[in-house]
């Protein structure tokens, strides 16, 4: 896979403030990487040096083969960007405020009008042309300024909270669009909403404090951390001694919560180490629960999920900026 952002050893300083410390990661072609961090932990200086905004203090960026510091023009060519609160214009129609954004682009005038045709169409803008922004709810002035941000056609995109502040629909509509950006282009998608990174997201980058504290797959990081998977077991067939017993036999098992429920049936809970977890677990507690003459009517492995995660690696609870 084509390596599109190479970040290497990177560290901002603003004075005695060291915002960014050591920070290296890439994302490929064709990858929607989930930016997450609380208030403060450094999200923003390093999206400010991927954009061309700021220089490292330490350390290289260099953006699809573009070195941030050498060549930040280059680096803008090739990069759309979709800050948190977007700058537009509400005197202006839609139509309007593309063509001005063409204009400070530098978009060929022979290119401009299939350009913002083709902004607005991915958009979904195109019977919202002659709108003006001022008029548009919240969730169309967010696909205004996405398109503005791909304008350009850039295989690169940095969105910064591009959900907040819009209601349950529009949400899904905005994850969708990104969703579908993410399968020709590269995506940074910075949020603080657990279940945007879980919707859109292959690959989850934690920082906190100025350093990276997790980096991979969802599922890779959950793996790591945990050591494994709980599983939660109802069963008919048995009662809560024998099944306790029973469960000696499945081998190596940790924290196991066995108690009575309604109608004769056991509520079985346990944890099973990352080695046995990925190597048939579910089909071996299957295997002895049909050994015992036990039925299993729900059966589920527990995993840590993205918020369990975050807060785990960076103390911060929903209260603290963990929205939901």
């Amino acid at each position: 896979m084509e390596t599109k952002i190479e970040v290497k050893n990177l560290s901002k300083n603003y004075g005695a403030i060291q915002a960014v410390n050591n920070v290296s990661f890439s994302v490929g072609d064709q990858q929607v990487l989930g930016f997450l961090g609380p208030n403060g932990a450094g999200k923003t200086t390093v999206m400010k040096i991927l954009t061309g905004f700021h220089f490292p203090s330490e350390g290289t960026a260099v953006v699809d083969g573009f070195s941030v510091e050498e060549t930040p023009l280059e680096v803008k060519r090739r990069i759309g960007y979709l800050p948190e609160n977007v700058p537009l214009y509400g005197d202006l129609t839609v139509n309007e405020y593309l063509s001005f954004a063409a204009d400070a682009r530098f978009i060929p005038k022979q290119q401009r009008k299939t350009s913002i045709e083709n902004s607005l169409e991915v958009c979904g803008l195109t019977g919202y042309r002659g709108r003006r922004i001022e008029t548009l709810s919240k969730g169309y002035k967010q696909r205004t300024g996405l398109a503005q941000a791909i304008l350009h056609d850039p295989p690169i995109l940095i969105l910064d909270e591009p959900t907040t502040g819009l209601d349950p629909n529009q949400i899904i509509e905005i994850r969708s669009l990104i969703k579908e950006l993410g399968k020709r282009k590269t995506v940074i998608l910075s949020t603080h909403i657990m279940q945007e990174v879980e919707a859109i997201c292959n690959q989850v980058l934690i920082i906190n404090d100025g350093k990276i504290a997790a980096l991979g797959k969802p599922e890779e990081i959950a793996g790591s951390m945990k050591g494994g998977d709980t599983w939660e077991l109802i069963l008919k067939g048995s009662n809560v001694d024998s099944i306790r017993n029973k469960l000696l036999l499945l081998g190596d098992i940790a924290n196991a919560n066995i108690e009575e429920a309604e109608n004769g049936l056991v509520n079985a809970s346990f944890f099973i180490p990352a080695d046995r977890s990925s190597s048939g677990a579910g089909e071996n507690i299957f295997d002895w629960a049909c050994e015992h003459n036990m039925k299993i009517l729900e059966m589920n492995r527990k995993k840590l999920s993205i918020e369990d995660i975050f807060v785990k690696l960076t103390g911060t609870s929903n209260s603290e900026g963990v929205q939901q």
